[in-house]
């Protein structure tokens, strides 16, 4: 297997493993009333903790130290801008809904970064890859909108709509930029994607956990089921997930990581009726297949 297609189902997996995040939310939730930015700092801070160890175990603490040395503002940068988008997501969500959140912010991404590949490609002209990869968008996006539509029908619309569009544009325009970033980290050196996700994870959490904090309470819990789903969060959705989407990303192109990641909404679709009974409908499984159909399409050459 190519190290292109090797990247390309490293990023996939992480996505698979944010789609579960939802779920795991909908369970915290239950059992906890902490607020979803006290979730997201917690989150944040565990999977900062668990890579600290990790580095400290796989005696990866000088490759850490070196990278903080060559790139101390970007490693910080895309910590701080993971920790920004999460909570303009979340932002979104209780003011315009799930749906236009969802839409507007993973869709806006992809756009975004496809245009950077293609200038930094240099394209004059349409070209067969061109051609290809507006295809790849368009299935991807359309996708996108029906599943979101799909799993989103039951909930509430937000009471600020205006708001909530241009926290989900701010959220989509972070997203792409932090991942452009961290993808000039990668492959400008023989960066070690380990310490990037620590050094960016634990920025991360410096920056969220303040805020969470002004935020409000409740601030702890000591639900067992809700310390356990805490630490899946931390550990699977946040410390696992970010390593294998930055180990992915030194070999494949920003833009079409970020497609790859249209993975997320399909598994909480999933998730979300194998476990809790909701039905996905014709409209989710026609974007579901939508979607994978592009994310294997960018597997072809040019694309």
């Amino acid at each position: 297997m190519s190290s292109t297609r090797t990247g390309l189902l490293l990023v996939c997996l992480a996505g698979v493993l944010w789609g579960t995040g939802g779920l795991a939310l909908e369970i915290l939730r239950d059992h906890s009333p902490l607020s979803v930015l006290m979730v997201s700092a917690y989150r944040m801070l565990v999977a900062a903790l668990a890579l600290l160890v990790a580095s400290v175990v796989l005696r990866r603490g000088p490759r850490l130290l070196a990278l903080v040395r060559a790139y101390p503002g970007r490693s910080v940068a895309v910590g701080l801008g993971t920790a920004a988008y999460q909570a303009l997501y979340f932002g979104s969500v209780t003011t315009a809904g799930v749906t236009v959140a969802t839409v507007v912010s993973l869709g806006l991404a992809p756009v975004l970064l496809a245009v950077v590949d293609l200038v930094r490609a240099r394209h004059r002209t349409v070209t067969r890859g061109t051609l290809r990869l507006a295809l790849v968008l368009g299935a991807a996006l359309s996708g996108l909108v029906l599943v979101s539509a799909a799993s989103g029908s039951g909930a509430a619309v937000g009471t600020r709509p205006v708001v909530g569009l241009l926290l989900a544009v701010a959220c989509g325009c972070v997203y792409a930029a932090t991942t452009a970033l961290g993808s000039t980290v990668l492959t400008s050196a023989d960066a070690d994607p380990l310490a990037l996700t620590t050094v960016a994870t634990t920025a991360g959490a410096v920056g969220l956990v303040p805020v969470a904090l002004v935020g409000g309470g409740p601030f702890v819990t000591s639900d067992p089921v809700a310390l356990g789903t805490l630490g899946y969060l931390g550990l699977f959705t946040m410390a696992l997930a970010y390593g294998l989407f930055y180990t992915g990303l030194r070999t494949t192109r920003s833009g079409a990581a970020v497609v790859a990641t249209l993975l997320e909404p399909v598994t909480a679709a999933v998730a979300a009726a194998v476990v809790l009974g909701e039905r996905l409908g014709l409209a989710g499984v026609i974007g579901s297949v939508l979607i994978l159909t592009a994310v294997a399409g960018l597997d072809e050459p040019g694309a």
